[in-house]
Parts: C-alpha cells; structure tokens; sequence
C-alpha cells in the first residue's frame, strides 16, 4: 500500500523513531524516551508512555489524557488515543484497550484510512490474546481483517498481508484453546499465503507462529528452535523464549531472557505483556 499521508507518517513517527532529549519526571521512571514516542515531539505523551514502562499506569494516563486533549490535528489525537490505549495494555486490561482502539478506529474511518483501520483492530486484539481474552481476539482480529480489505485502493501484497495476519491470528487462538490440529491448518495456511513471495518483511512472522503452537501443543524443544529463528529484538518474542526454558527447567537461561525482555523501551503490544510479565516471573525466579 504506497499512501503516505500524515496519519501514517505520524505512526510511523511513532514506532520508529529517532532519540530526543529525555521528559524524566522523576528517577524512578526511564530516562530516555520510550523508542515508540522519540519523534513524536510532546513531553505528555513521552511522560506518559515512560510510566507505562516504570509500572505507573494511572499516573501515565493523566499525561496521556494531556497528550490527547491538545493534540494539533486529527492524526495527531489518534496517535495519542493508540498510546492510551496501550496503557491499559500494559495492566492486560483488554476491554479499557479496545474502548481506546475503537476511537482510533473511528477516528481513521473519518479519515478514509482503512488500512490503518486494520492497524488499530488488530492492535486491540493482540492486547487481548495476550491478556487471555481469546474471544474478543477474534472478533477484533476478525475486523481488522474485513476492514483492511475494504481498501478500494488495496494491491496484492497488501490483500496477501491481510490474509497472512488473519491466518497467523486463528493459528496462535486456535493454539490457545488446546486445538493443535486446527492451529496447524491455519499454519499452514498463511505459509502458503507467505510462500507467494509478495510479503517478504513478515519472514520472522513465521517461526514465530510455528514456535507459538508448538509451545502451546507443549512441543518446547521444536518451540524453541523455532522462536529462535524470529526477531530477536522483539521482547515478547524473548519473552516466549524465557517461558520455554522454564518449561524446560532451566530456570537461569529463563532469567536471562526475562531480563532482556524487560528491559526494552518500547511502548507497544509486545512490550505491553512482556515487561509486566517478565518483571513478575524475575521476582518468582529470584534469579
């Protein structure tokens, strides 16, 4: 999909940023500003999503509401709707993040922007996968899917990355569920839809599932050969393998990539379940 109009620009901005000059409010928060914001030039929303990393939530959400109140511009607003959302992610509150995501959804539907539309869909049913909530998942994957389609502009590649997400999505709540057979089928599924060759940039996507469904069928040694072919910066993804090495007693390999994963500065769904969790198994650990 080739639009670059502002409300992209601005969430690109957002999730790949360069650094600026620290919003610390206090020691005890981070002192850079979370990767996801580090472009975006407003000291509420960086304060905001810094508490969000520092286990803060009801305080990021007064900086965030700022954030929001005196964005500029539509886009701009819904940027800062998303980070509100993703506040609420990192406590795993999946009905606060989809009250948020659906205002950003809405606002991108004034836009005109479907494909951002899917964005925001997909964005909330992650946050609810991840928290447990598997049926409002796919509903809200399920949206995402439908509405990305809709784009009466839409290409191939981005008709082939739609139906890759939606494959990928049924596989890993298909897993959660204890269905391995129909987590497979979908598996399946989207590496054919992979295989066509027009979405090459979701290539760590795959072993990221089949490490998914593995892990969940309770397969931890093909779990781990398999998350070990993903993105090794992706904290959930270290995350993941944190959580395979306890199945596999080995605790102390557990305990370092429960450090690297809570350790990242992103402000995101990934990083939304894995620095709370990891935080928590750490201290359990007490490795």
């Amino acid at each position: 999909m080739k639009k670059t109009n502002l409300a992209i620009a601005l969430i690109l901005l957002l999730f790949c940023g360069l650094t600026i000059r620290p919003f610390a409010l206090t020691t005890a928060i981070p002192q850079q500003p979370p990767q996801d914001v580090q472009r975006v030039m407003d000291p509420d929303l960086v304060a905001g999503a810094n508490l969000d990393l520092a286990g803060r939530g009801e305080e990021a959400r007064v900086f965030l509401a700022k954030a929001i109140e005196h964005a500029g511009t539509p886009e701009a607003k819904i940027v800062r709707i998303r980070a509100m959302a993703m506040s609420y992610a990192f406590e795993s509150n999946c009905q606060k993040t989809i009250e948020y995501e659906q205002k950003a959804f809405d606002g991108y539907a004034a836009l005109h922007n479907f494909y951002q539309q899917g964005e925001a869909a997909d964005e909330a049913a992650r946050v609810c996968i991840d928290s447990g909530d598997l049926g409002a998942a796919a509903k809200w994957y399920k949206i995402g899917h439908d509405v990305g389609l809709e784009d009466p502009d839409i290409t191939p590649p981005t008709r082939d990355l739609w139906e890759f997400r939606w494959e990928h999505a049924q596989a890993r709540i298909a897993a959660r569920r204890g269905n391995t057979k129909e987590a497979q089928k979908h598996v399946a599924a989207a590496k054919s839809i992979f295989d066509k060759g027009a979405i090459p940039l979701q290539a760590p996507f795959f072993p990221y599932l089949a490490g998914y469904v593995a892990f969940y069928a309770g397969n931890y040694s093909s779990a781990l050969e398999q998350f070990s072919k993903a993105n090794q910066k992706d904290p959930f993804i270290l995350c993941m393998i944190a959580q395979t090495y306890e199945k596999l007693t080995k605790p102390a390999e557990a305990a370092d990539f429960y450090r690297k994963a809570s350790a990242t500065t992103a402000h995101n769904p990934p990083a939304a379940f894995a620095v709370p969790f990891s935080r928590k198994r750490l201290a359990a650990l007490r490795l």
